[in-house]
């Protein structure tokens, strides 16, 4: 059945209604940065640029590194603008826009997040690379949707997730019902490295009481950041929050993709230490990061 006119909505151009982007414009291998200004600083490191396209906070470009087609995106900031930008990026792989009819041969492309975050683990060092191999989320987007799918995925993992972290964090009434989601095993292995940190990272619906960061404002639940500090699943600990990473491992599971994301540390919440060079880190990401791909 075609989908209606408010439910898939296409420009005057035929192209998707916020991206602005045509099927056929994005790479199979997409990486996601939060701000539209570190776009560029991605781009210019590939061989050659076909595509440049700007609507509001998504930018797009599109080209080529050592023969490879290779997308960046900018998706903007927070859960709600992953919902968009994810919806809208498997649609030009996965929706006929002629028909409006889902493709009846599903296409699964790489999404790979380069991103900044806090740190909660005292000894993990201002600037340092994080790979999440598990990412929960404290913003409720994915609660929003039908996770019947995601059996075909990891879900007894997940839910062994949700279910020792339910047990070490008090969740108030008020939170949003968590959820968990693990990177592509594939994607880990590429990016496996002894310089980038591995483990778990939270996202948050916010940057300042969600993430315990207070200015006139105070948290309503002080005790958060120390919970989520102590937290042990297996071997693994959580490194960082932020407010993007377990959106878009949820919605890419669910939709079929292979997601990752790599973090720089940019500050400690735990000592109160900001990164002094944030620019050359965030750099320093994108060359790692970049670097993996080519090879």
């Amino acid at each position: 059945m075609p989908l209606g006119p408010s439910e898939l909505i296409l420009r005057s151009d035929q192209s998707i209604y916020h991206l602005a982007l045509h099927p056929g414009d994005l790479a199979d291998t997409v990486f996601l940065v939060g701000d539209p200004a570190r776009v560029p600083l991605v781009s210019r490191h590939f061989d050659t640029v076909e595509l440049t396209k700007t609507n509001r906070e998504f930018v797009t470009h599109t080209g080529t590194l050592t023969g490879k087609r290779i997308s960046v995106l900018s998706t903007g900031m927070g859960a709600g603008n992953i919902d968009i930008a994810l919806n809208e990026i498997d649609a030009l792989f996965n929706i006929d826009f002629e028909t409006r009819e889902i493709q009846k041969e599903l296409r699964s492309i790489r999404l790979i997040r380069l991103g900044t975050s806090g740190g909660i683990q005292r000894d993990l060092p201002l600037d340092s690379i994080v790979r999440t191999d598990w990412a929960i989320g404290f913003d409720g987007l994915l609660n929003f949707y039908d996770q019947s799918a995601a059996a075909r995925t990891n879900m007894i993992s997940s839910t062994s997730v949700i279910n020792a972290f339910n047990a070490h964090v008090e969740q108030a009434k008020w939170m949003p019902e968590c959820y968990a989601f693990a990177g592509d095993s594939g994607l880990m292995k590429q990016y496996d490295d002894p310089d980038i940190a591995s483990g778990i990272t939270t996202t948050q619906p916010g940057f300042y009481a969600p993430q315990q960061r207070m200015l006139r404002l105070n948290p309503r639940n002080p005790n958060l950041m120390h919970a989520l500090e102590t937290f042990r699943f297996g071997e693994s600990q959580i490194l960082n929050m932020e407010m993007e990473t377990a959106c878009i491992y949820g919605m890419a599971h669910l939709l079929g993709h292979q997601p990752l994301s790599i973090s720089a540390i940019l500050a400690n919440r735990i000592t109160g230490a900001f990164s002094k060079n944030p620019e050359q880190t965030i750099n320093r990401l994108i060359e790692t990061a970049l670097s993996k791909f080519a090879t």
